[in-house]
């Protein structure tokens, strides 16, 4: 009860730039399962806002991943404006690509933790500092429209979740937790879009 509590009073307390950026956020999500560039310009305006949010809320790392969102989405617009008219084929990564990528992500994790610990007040420097490169590769790989950037998301979310609401932003952790549902819908959605293209792979 007391977690529903605190929930309830964090949206009450929800500023009016919190909830566009989460309207938005979800549109992005919602437009992106359906595979259509516009997904990008939403997802532009929710992550220009959340800069702001995250920042103020001494999460460093959201705050640039959130600035990286913004330069994706204008890059994830041109991409997927080449072939305008027609959805893009949904692909997959080989394993191998994923194994160096973990790598990759949980080293440049621990250096970025270590640095946000002693030179910053940022509040949880380790996850910051995952959620932050994990969501690089994830939007990264949306761009690319490979299926398995909603399984990225769903890691990802799941810890945003905790991190937004440790720090009292109420309506970005339910729009993470919505995103979850979102992820997972994604994921089914583009795995018969592949099937249903390339039966036999």
């Amino acid at each position: 009860m007391e977690l529903l509590d605190s929930i309830l009073t964090g949206l009450r307390n929800t500023s009016a730039p919190e909830a566009v950026s989460v309207v938005t956020g979800l549109l992005y999500s919602i437009l992106a399962v359906r595979r259509t560039r516009w997904c990008w310009v939403a997802g532009g305006i929710s992550s220009g806002i959340l800069v702001v949010l995250a920042w103020h809320a001494k999460l460093p790392m959201q705050a640039c991943l959130q600035a990286y969102y913004v330069g994706m989405a204008v890059y994830g617009f041109w991409h997927w404006s080449q072939d305008e008219g027609a959805a893009k084929a949904v692909t997959t990564w080989p394993l191998r690509a994923h194994l160096i990528s973990w790598g990759a992500i949980v080293a440049l994790s621990v250096l970025t933790s270590r640095y946000l610990a002693s030179e910053t007040q940022a509040a949880w420097p380790l996850l910051d500092s995952l959620t932050t490169w994990g969501s690089l590769l994830a939007t990264w790989l949306t761009a690319q429209v490979k299926l398995e950037n909603w399984l990225y998301w769903i890691v990802f979310d799941a810890i945003s979740v905790f991190l937004f609401v440790a720090q009292g932003l109420m309506f970005v952790a339910l729009l993470m937790l919505l995103y979850l549902v979102i992820a997972s819908i994604g994921f089914v959605s583009w795995s018969r879009s592949r099937r249903a293209v390339a039966p036999s792979s």
